[in-house]
């Protein structure tokens, strides 16, 4: 398998700070992983790197086969090959726009309609996406009415548009209720079990949002790597107590993950 992402020896600083610290990181075609660590861990900032919008200060990183700021590479053409739902995106979609139509202006890398004409084609694939993610009953609906969980689900479809190589998920469960958790966490591991899906990254704080069909763990706590493969392997209580410095204990029920910190003595 081929490397979708490879990070070799990878920081970010800002004011003096280094926001990731000589990340060495690769994912595959077909894995999916999830980024795990604590507030102000480098989990973004590793996200908006793959993402293509956020340059290392050193190291090397190469997104599908083409090295950030390499004199061939033009991240422009590299941007719609990965797909990126999060919630600084959905702060730029227009409130007044329906829930097809902010599929739809994905299909031409905009955030808004304008006179661009849409193919059949086009509609027919944003409504696919809507309608695996339980969105079919919002199309008219417009994105600024939209609850939480169905604006994540349409960011998502959103994400899914431009047939990405590479799916970044920032946080799709904040925010969200026991049931729209679980709603979205189902979902989620109905496409990360697909095998024509695209190589996925997910960032959470949480284990419980660990969708069934997520192959990889990668950990990071200020800035650094603690532990990086597959899911069966590194999901450890030790390693999660390591990376988010308390103790904590991690168990695996049915194909779901829980943690909780240890009683006080």
């Amino acid at each position: 398998m081929s490397d979708v992402l490879e990070l070799q020896d990878v920081s970010v600083v800002r004011e003096g700070r280094a926001l990731v610290d000589q990340v060495s990181w690769s994912v595959k075609e077909g894995e999916r992983w999830v980024i795990l660590g604590p507030n102000g861990a480098g989990k973004t900032t590793l996200l908006n790197i793959a993402s293509t919008y956020l340059f290392p200060s050193s190291g090397t990183v190469s997104i599908l086969g083409e090295t950030l700021g390499s004199p061939g590479t033009d991240v422009f053409e590299l941007r719609p090959r990965v797909g990126m739902a999060g919630i600084a995106l959905a702060d730029k979609l227009p409130k007044r726009q329906t829930v097809l139509q902010t599929v739809l202006t994905a299909a031409y890398g905009m955030t808004a309609g304008w006179q661009e004409e849409y193919e059949d084609i086009d509609e027919q694939r944003a409504r696919a996406f809507l309608d695996r993610l339980g969105m079919s009953e919002y199309l008219d609906r417009r994105f600024g009415t939209l609850s939480e969980g169905e604006r994540k689900r349409t960011l998502i479809a959103r994400a899914l548009m431009t047939d990405p190589e590479l799916l970044l998920l920032d946080e799709p469960a904040a925010g969200l209720d026991l049931g729209g958790r679980e709603d979205l966490v189902r979902r989620l591991g109905r496409l990360a079990r697909d095998p024509i899906a695209p190589s996925m990254i997910m960032v959470t704080h949480h284990v419980e949002e660990i969708a069934p069909g997520f192959t990889h763990v990668l950990m990071i706590r200020q800035g650094k790597v603690l532990a990086a493969g597959p899911v069966e392997l590194e999901l450890t209580s030790r390693n999660l107590s390591l990376c988010f410095g308390l103790p904590l204990v991690v168990e695996q029920v049915g194909d779901r993950w829980t943690a909780q910190g240890l009683p006080m003595s």
